[in-house]
């Protein structure tokens, strides 16, 4: 750890459910982790950091690279067996997993030349075993490849990480808190993943002028003064860090009674989460609360903090639910499923969240006291103005239900971010040959390597069994995966589509769209033309959340600017191309076909689709025309921008197969 002093965690103001939260996994790391979700620069980070200087010292085996216990070590310890070892003391690890790391970076890596050369099983610990019995903490967790979280979490829920590379297996303890930051406008998690993590908390900006008075105030004398400003705070530090201690101790103790057990599930069931999980964080975070506030039953009012900081993030269904649970709801379900056995809820002069703050006992400077977390004193961020408003002819159309949706996917070979909508080289999939390393070796191709070194074993004075191997016969090998797009939808907006009132229905198709976008890891934009232009409405984002607000708004009426539209997503999709050259756009143009307004719309909109089709990008034109007389101008419009037309009907995921196959294998373009 730095020697440079830290924010001091007892110094941030407000954040009482994030302190909370953290504290809580201090004192109980079985509660599985926090995921903080929030704006930038509302002290996500700091709080981390601050926490980690807090955890107590821990005593560690003398040279163990993976962090033994003198008393316990592991016996299964890569560098074990440890006995009789000296023991030394040392502060608790925070250990930052960076977006862009790699797997043999987070899990740890055989030296493969080493063992090929020499015959040497070395292994090179990763930052899993540097976070054992500390924090782990990732930094926009949304934004990490998949499969890093995915053995993150495993890590985590196991207390172990497994290394397998060319037969050679290592395995080695990894128990931490972890810690995982993210902005929702860049993007949502998994539910899968967002289920692993034990408790959410959900961060803003205090709205309040006296509360961000007191943190500039607090965060400038720091940076004057980091010293100085945390020797101000150490005696709240060591008093909190004593609790945590003490809290520790008494967490055994804490007994878990029929009543709260029913009101857990009783909770769980009302808010329909799946599996058992949040049945047993909630317990444990309830626990938890207890032995924080120095008692050693569980309340109600445990219960009721538990599932505030559980459930939240399990209950939702998809990307476009609001967050949060209804409270009132749960007050319900608590009183009705209360017992007698659940004692007097009295948490104490400081109840239970700790100190009036929230944050260990820590009183607020200037200004009246803070709230404790979870209460409605609590400061909340003001409702955010909705995205996309604007007038039109006609008041916006509410949208049909999703559905699930048939697979479209861009044709051809891409290189860019993972995802799971198109084929792509990537690091990891499945194997399809071999090629030299171009850098370090990451990915060893077996069999590959052999054929390249078996030619020169005489040349090389080898005559009887075994393989001399040199750093020229390796072969790294190629993997083919899936990579996420750009998915820009142009929507028509114009009157055509919504005075056969089928707006409702258009957007259910684009929302089932943005539903299939979320859960393949993919960018999206829309972009919508009505009256006499086109606009951006939102540009290209991960966030597909944003897009469904803007959508669900979205005016209609007036005329129908084809030609502006597909001259606008041309646009877009230009400067995509510069900012992010390898993630490959798939254009989805919601229309009925018709062009309307200004001197021959139908050749102007042909051009326009022409300008798509030149520079190959994959299009899909979804054919919003109903009636008994139908023109195929949609039909049309695709063939135009080389792609394929498909109804709404169509669009469901059980209609038909294939709905956007390689033009390019037809027409013999590149792909």
């Amino acid at each position: 750890m730095s020697d440079a002093p830290h924010y001091p965690f007892t110094a941030i103001v407000g954040q009482d459910d994030l302190r909370l939260g953290l504290l809580l996994n201090a004192v109980s790391p079985a509660v599985g982790g926090v995921l903080v979700r929030g704006e930038k620069g509302t002290a996500k980070s700091t709080a981390v950091r601050a926490l980690a200087a807090l955890m107590p010292d821990v005593d560690v085996v003398a040279g163990c690279r993976f962090s033994c216990a003198p008393g316990s070590p592991d016996p299964a310890c890569p560098d074990g067996p440890h006995t009789l070892a000296e023991a030394v003391s040392r502060p608790a690890r925070m250990v930052e997993l960076p977006v862009g790391a790699s797997e043999d970076r987070l899990v740890g890596a055989l030296d493969i030349e080493r063992a090929l050369a020499d015959g040497v099983k070395a292994f090179e610990p990763g930052l899993l075993a540097d976070a054992h019995r500390g924090v782990l903490y990732v930094d926009e967790v949304n934004l990490l490849h998949d499969h890093l979280v995915d053995l993150l979490l495993d890590a985590a829920a196991m207390g172990a990480s497994y290394v397998e590379r060319e037969g050679v297996s290592v395995r080695h303890a990894a128990r931490f808190l972890l810690v995982g930051t993210m902005n929702p406008e860049e993007g949502e998690l998994r539910p899968q993943l967002l289920d692993r993590f034990g408790l959410t908390v959900e961060v803003a900006a205090s709205r309040e002028p006296e509360q961000r008075v007191e943190v500039v105030r607090r965060r400038l004398a720091f940076d004057d003064d980091p010293a100085g400003f945390a020797a101000r705070w150490a005696g709240e530090e060591a008093a909190l860090r004593e609790r945590i201690v003490a809290a520790r101790a008494l967490l055994p103790e804490v007994t878990l009674g029929d009543a709260a057990l029913r009101q857990i599930a009783a909770t769980c069931a009302a808010f329909e989460v799946d599996g058992m999980r949040a049945d047993i964080v909630m317990a444990r975070t309830a626990t938890a609360l207890a032995a924080w506030a120095g008692r050693t039953d569980v309340t109600s009012d445990d219960v009721r903090q538990a599932a505030l900081l559980a459930l939240p993030h399990r209950r939702r269904r998809n990307p476009f639910d609001a967050p949060g649970l209804d409270e009132d709801k749960l007050d319900e379900t608590l009183e009705e499923f209360g017992g007698d056995d659940d004692p007097d809820p009295d948490p104490g002069p400081d109840g239970p969240g700790g100190g009036p703050d929230g944050g260990g006992g820590v009183p607020p400077q200037g200004g009246e006291p803070e709230a404790a977390p979870g209460t409605e004193e609590s400061p909340a961020p003001a409702p955010a103005p909705a995205p996309g408003s604007g007038g039109g002819e006609q008041a916006p159309v509410k949208a049909a239900e999703p559905f699930r949706t048939k697979v479209l996917s861009v044709p051809g070979l891409g290189d860019g971010a993972a995802g799971r909508r198109s084929r792509a080289r990537t690091e990891h999939g499945r194997t399809t040959g071999a090629r030299r390393p171009r850098g370090a070796l990451t990915k060893l191709h077996l069999a590959a390597t052999v054929q390249a070194a078996a030619p020169h074993q005489r040349a090389r004075g080898r005559s009887g069994p075994g393989l001399v191997v040199r750093r020229d016969d390796l072969r790294q090998a190629t993997r083919e995966g899936r990579e996420g797009n750009l998915v820009l939808f142009v929507v028509d907006a114009s009157g055509s589509m919504a005075a056969r009132q089928r707006m409702g229905a258009v957007k259910g198709a684009v929302l089932s769209l943005l539903l299939d976008a979320y859960q393949r890891r993919d960018k999206v934009g829309l972009v919508t033309f009505r009256g006499s232009a086109a606009d951006l409405a939102l540009p290209p984002t991960s966030s597909v959340d944003a897009a469904a607000a803007r959508l669900e708004r979205l005016p209609t009426g007036g005329r129908t600017p084809l030609a502006a539209g597909l001259l606008k997503a041309h646009e877009v999709l230009r400067v995509e191309r510069l900012r992010d050259p390898a993630r490959r756009p798939l254009l989805v143009v919601v229309t009925d076909g018709r062009a309307t307004g200004g001197p021959d719309p139908v050749a102007l909109a042909a051009r326009a689709a022409g300008l798509h089709a030149a520079e190959g990008t994959a299009s899909v034109v979804v054919d919003c025309e109903t009636g008994p007389v139908r023109l195929g101008m949609a039909g049309e419009l695709a063939g135009a921008l080389g792609g394929t037309a498909v109804t709404l009907d169509e669009l469901r995921a059980d209609a038909i197969a294939g709905l956007v196959r390689d033009v390019r294998a037809t027409t013999g373009r590149a792909a």
